[in-house]
């Protein structure tokens, strides 16, 4: 029989190793970027009437008073009689037009002038979305979403505790699902951070919706996990507690590789072929539907393990931040 749980220290140590390689990515510029969601301005989505070349759209902007803007090309399309080319442009808050008391328009807004001065400078502007998120507003999303992630972790906390009333330390099932999922949260976030650095990525609402929802698969795979070692526990397999804990992992490990193996290469299809509009969030759940994989038999419940066995205490004792009993 494989004993997945005496390697249990084999595994904490890989996760450390990824989590402080994404540590690294988020510290070492370029680092991630909030998009206009989190951080206030405009974005602009042009649709040029002929293809541009990037470069003169930057040194267009560049005079138009925006050297700052940041510019991505979206891509060629075809249409009837003609190849149009899209660009994504997002600037700082763009000021609106001044208007005199009769409400004639005094100065033009800021939107106007790139529009009208793109068109004088490079080729004519077929179409042109305008969104623009003002600071204000942009504090608070940042708020809201961390208070969600908040909540969500805690939802999670008090409801294993309540699943698992009837066995004993049932609050330690609740923490050591915490732990799972704060492990999935943080290795998304690197690994997003480090692939950010080879492709465009912001953290946007969707990388927050992608979040909870691994939140909730990282919480239901290791529920799958928790609810053997339950039913072992009561049953009486298992010579001791860590034995149960491999045997119930080794009896669930399949449902969960098929599971995922199922999800993986959807996500993966998505990627390949799906729209840059949702690749934020088909990336959130690829590298977290692994790691939640990956947390619900290494990290959940081995956690639980080496606070049964007493080996919690000792890791914690050995801190330098722990001060050590007289």
């Amino acid at each position: 029989m494989l004993d997945f749980v005496g390697k249990r220290f084999y595994y904490f140590g890989f996760s450390a190793i990824i989590i402080l390689i994404g540590i690294a990515a988020l510290a070492i510029p370029p680092t991630l970027k909030g998009s206009i969601e989190f951080t206030g301005g405009s974005s602009l989505d042009i649709v040029f009437s002929e293809p541009v070349l990037l470069d003169n759209v930057r040194t267009a902007m560049a005079e138009l008073g925006h050297s700052d803007a940041v510019i991505q090309r979206s891509g060629l399309s075809t249409g009837a009689d003609r190849i149009s080319d899209s660009y994504f442009i997002r600037t700082k808050t763009l000021d609106g037009p001044v208007l005199d008391g009769n409400g004639n328009v005094v100065v033009p807004g800021e939107k106007d002038v790139i529009q009208q001065g793109l068109s004088d400078r490079l080729v004519p502007i077929q179409a042109l979305d305008f969104f623009s998120v003002s600071p204000i507003i942009a504090s608070e999303t940042v708020r809201n979403a961390g208070i969600a992630v908040v909540v969500a972790i805690l939802l999670v906390l008090l409801f294993i505790t309540w699943a698992f009333r009837r066995i004993p330390s049932s609050f330690r099932y609740g923490v050591a699902a915490v732990i799972a999922l704060l492990h999935d949260v943080i290795i998304v976030v690197g690994i997003y951070a480090l692939l950010s650095k080879f492709i465009t990525l912001e953290i946007n609402t969707m990388f927050i919706v992608g979040v909870l929802t691994i939140i909730g698969y990282s919480v239901n795979d290791t529920i799958v996990v928790f609810d053997r070692i339950r039913e072992n526990a009561v049953r009486g397999v298992g010579r001791s507690f860590e034995n149960t804990v491999n045997i119930s992992i080794l009896e669930t490990m399949g449902r969960s590789l098929n599971t995922s193996l199922t999800l993986l290469v959807v996500l993966a299809a998505l990627v390949l072929f799906g729209g840059s509009t949702i690749r934020p969030l088909v990336i959130v759940l690829l590298v977290g539907l692994v790691a939640g994989t990956y947390s619900s038999i290494a990290i959940a419940s081995q956690f639980l393990v080496i606070w049964e066995k007493g080996e919690l205490g000792r890791i914690l004792r050995r801190l330098p931040l722990i001060p050590r009993r007289a």
